[in-house]
């Protein structure tokens, strides 16, 4: 199966000539565990509200960074099937955040960030996340590790594509999201790869 950008997807009906023959996921628990620990390494000081003085010296267009306004842990947090619901939660332009809350960490992990000018469309068609989360949340499962995937909408964003866009890449440097394509090869990511 390829996705919408022609990505490989690790978790294919028929496995790649890499993974042939191999009867599991080779991905193991503590391999998983540590993946996990890297990531919140660098981002719970974030949560917490802490800011790097050279993280912030690299991105800052002005007096104040607008990505650091935008508190994750201040968004309501919506099951991932809230596309499902007969009555859209939100609609319009947003800033979405994908998230994980694993039980052995003390801050959540921010898995993805997004735009769209229609928050409540988004989501119902191919999305390369959904994938990537999809496996990651199976890959959890079968690694017996507790998970609790949300996503949560702010609207409080730019109306124009162009600065919400910058926006939304201003939030991929400061949280550094394992799903993003910008940032999936520094954490080795293994739920999105290119085969």
């Amino acid at each position: 199966m390829q996705g919408s950008r022609g990505q490989g997807n690790l978790f294919e009906a028929t496995p790649s000539a890499a993974y042939r023959g191999q009867e599991s996921w080779p991905l193991q628990r503590e391999q998983l565990l540590a993946w996990q620990q890297r990531l919140h390494a660098h981002q719970a000081g974030l949560f917490r509200g802490e800011t790097e003085a050279s993280q912030a010296s690299l991105f800052i267009e002005g007096p104040t960074d607008p990505a650091a306004a935008i508190d994750p842990l201040a968004l309501t947090p919506l099951p991932l099937s809230f596309w499902r619901w007969p009555t859209a939660p939100h609609t319009g332009a947003a800033i979405y955040l994908v998230m994980d809350r694993p039980a052995d960490l003390d801050q959540p992990l921010l898995l993805y960030v997004g735009e769209t000018m229609a928050a409540d469309r988004r989501w119902k068609g191919d999305h390369d996340c959904k994938a990537y989360l999809s496996a990651y949340g199976e890959t959890l499962h079968r690694c017996e590790i507790r998970h609790q995937l949300s996503i949560r909408f702010c609207s409080d964003v730019p109306q124009t594509t162009r600065a919400r866009r910058k926006l939304e890449q201003q939030l991929i440097r400061r949280w550094l999201p394992p799903f993003n394509k910008e940032t999936r090869q520094r954490w080795a990511t293994p739920f999105t790869a290119d085969l």
